[in-house]
C-alpha cells in the first residue's frame, strides 16, 4: 500500500514541477516526504513548521486535487512536520509558524535550526577550491567554525552557478554539526519576504520579529530579491541592526556586490558592506577540470581525459551547467549502453555546446586586451615596440587565432597591417610564455573566458 502511494505522490511532484517550474519545486515540493498512507489518508512530511503553514496556505488545494485524480480513494491529505504529530488539515491557514526542534527526545519551541531545504551535497568537503573562490571559502570556514562574530556581515557574492548557495549551504551544515546548541536560520530573501507579508496579514509581526531577531545565526540567500521591496527592505535593515547590536552572525549572498545592488537602498547598501565581503569570480580552466573530476569521482565514474578537457574548455558560463553536461552524458551513456567518448559527448550535447559558442571578433579581443592591460584600444595598430604595448598586442593576436576562424594574413592586417609572419612569431611567443610562467597563463585564461562568455 506504502510502496503504490509513493508511485503514486512521485506522479504528482512531476505534474508540480511542470507547472510551477523547478525552482518552486525544488524550494517547496522537493523536501516533502511521504510519511504515510492509510484508509485514504495521506501523511506528507514538511521540515519546518513554516515550510509546512506555506505549503498549506498555498499549494493544499492542487496537492489534494491532484492525488484525486491520480488515486479518487483519497479523501484526506495531511501536512505534518515531520517530527511531531500534529497533522493541520491542508485547506486550512495556519498560526504564525515556529519551528518544533526536537531535543533529547522531548519537543521544544524554537527557532534552534531552520533549514530551508539544505543540500546534503553542499558541503565544504564537497567544494573544490581555486584562485576564483578562495576567499570566499577561507571566509565562509572561518565564520561557521568560529563562535565568536569574525566579520558582520559576511557578503557572499559573484554570478549565477558560481557555488554561492553551496557556500551558505556548507557553513549552515557546519555550525549544524559542530555547534548545535546556535541558534540558526537559514532561508532565501524571497522566503524571508514571503513570511513577512504572511505575518503582516495575520497582524503577527511581533512573533516574526522575535523569531529572525532571537538567533545566533541569520543567513539570507539571495538579498538581490528584495531590490525595489521597500517594505521587506524596511524590516531586513531594522532586523540587521538588531543582530548587529546583539553581536549576532548574519551572512549574506547576493549576484553584485552591496554597492552594485540596483533597488536597494543606500543605508542598506551601506550596511550590507560593513563586514567582509567576498565575490567569487568566474571558474578557471582548471578550476573547472578539478571539478569535473571531483565530480566524477562522486558518482564512481570514469570519464576519458580528453572528455573531461573538452568540457572544461568549452562550457565556462557557470559550475550548475558544467556538472549538469556531465551528468547528461553519464546518464546517456547508463540508460543507452554506449562508451563515454568525445564523439559522443558532442552529440549528445550538441545544443548545450551550440549555446556556449559565441561568435568572437578581432576588435572584440583588441579592445578587451587593451582594457585588460591599461592601454589604448589604437596601440593593438601602431608601431609601438615597447614592452607594455608590444606584449598585450602579441597576446591579442594569439587570442585571435584561437578564438576567431580568421586566417593569419587577416589577423595581420587588423594589427596595423602586419605580415602574417609577426602573428606566427606572437603566436608561438605566447604559448612559450605560457607553458613557463603561470601568472601569465592564468592572464591570458581569465581573457579568453572573459571573451567566450
Amino acid at each position: 500500500m506504502f510502496s503504490t502511494a509513493q508511485q503514486e505522490w512521485e506522479t504528482i511532484c512531476q505534474h508540480l514541477k511542470n507547472e510551477y517550474g523547478e525552482a518552486t519545486f525544488k524550494n517547496w515540493f522537493s523536501p516533502l516526504v511521504l510519511v504515510s498512507y492509510n484508509e485514504g489518508l495521506v501523511q506528507l512530511g514538511a521540515a519546518t513548521k513554516f515550510m509546512r503553514d506555506w505549503i498549506v496556505t498555498n499549494y493544499g488545494d492542487k496537492i489534494r486535487d491532484l492525488w484525486q485524480d491520480v488515486n479518487p480513494a483519497v479523501d484526506t491529505i495531511e501536512i505534518i512536520v515531520k517530527q511531531t504529530q500534529s497533522a493541520p488539515s491542508l485547506t486550512k491557514p495556519q498560526a504564525t509558524p515556529t519551528t518544533i526542534v526536537v531535543q533529547n527526545g522531548n519537543e521544544t519551541e524554537g527557532p534552534n535550526f531552520v533549514e530551508s531545504a539544505l543540500d546534503s551535497r553542499f558541503t565544504f568537503e564537497n567544494f573544490v577550491v581555486g584562485k576564483p573562490n578562495e576567499l570566499a571559502y577561507a571566509a565562509a570556514l572561518r565564520v561557521a567554525e568560529s563562535k565568536t562574530v569574525q566579520f558582520n556581515p559576511l557578503f557572499l557574492y559573484g554570478g549565477v552557478g558560481l557555488g554561492k548557495t553551496h557556500l551558505m549551504h556548507a557553513i549552515a551544515w557546519h555550525i549544524k554539526k559542530c555547534h548545535p546548541d546556535r541558534r540558526v536560520i537559514y532561508l532565501s530573501a524571497e522566503k524571508f519576504m514571503y513570511q513577512f507579508i504572511r505575518a503582516l496579514r495575520f497582524k503577527d509581526t511581533v512573533a516574526f520579529k522575535e523569531q529572525f531577531r532571537s538567533v545566533d545565526v541569520l543567513m539570507i540567500d539571495d538579498v538581490q530579491f528584495i531590490s525595489g521591496k521597500d517594505t521587506t527592505q524596511e524590516e531586513f535593515f531594522h532586523t540587521f541592526n538588531a543582530l548587529v547590536d546583539r553581536n549576532r552572525q548574519l551572512i549574506v549572498s547576493a549576484d553584485k556586490s552591496p554597492s552594485d545592488l540596483q533597488g536597494m537602498e543606500e543605508r542598506l547598501k551601506s550596511r550590507l558592506g560593513w563586514g567582509l565581503v567576498a565575490d567569487i569570480h568566474p571558474t578557471t580552466y582548471e578550476l573547472r577540470l578539478g571539478i569535473l573530476q571531483a565530480k566524477a569521482e562522486s558518482l564512481h565514474t570514469a570519464i576519458p581525459k580528453d572528455v573531461m578537457e573538452f568540457l572544461a574548455y568549452k562550457i565556462a558560463s557557470n559550475i550548475r551547467e558544467l556538472e549538469g553536461a556531465l551528468n547528461r552524458i553519464i546518464a546517456h551513456s547508463t540508460l543507452v549502453g554506449r562508451e563515454i567518448t568525445l564523439e559522443m559527448t558532442q552529440e549528445v550535447l550538441r545544443d548545450l555546446l551550440k549555446a556556449n559558442d559565441r561568435r568572437v571578433t578581432i576588435e572584440d579581443i583588441q579592445k578587451r586586451v587593451a582594457e585588460y592591460y591599461s592601454i589604448k584600444t589604437s596601440d593593438m595598430q601602431s608601431a609601438r615596440r615597447s614592452q607594455n604595448v608590444a606584449r598585450p598586442r602579441q597576446i591579442a593576436m594569439y587570442l585571435s587565432k584561437i578564438l576567431t576562424t580568421r586566417s593569419l594574413p587577416e589577423i595581420g592586417r587588423k594589427f596595423g597591417g602586419r605580415d602574417h609572419t609577426t602573428v606566427i612569431h606572437a603566436v608561438k611567443k605566447v604559448e612559450e610564455l605560457f607553458s613557463q610562467d603561470k601568472e601569465f597563463a592564468e592572464d591570458i585564461e581569465i581573457l579568453r573566458r572573459t571573451l567566450e562568455v
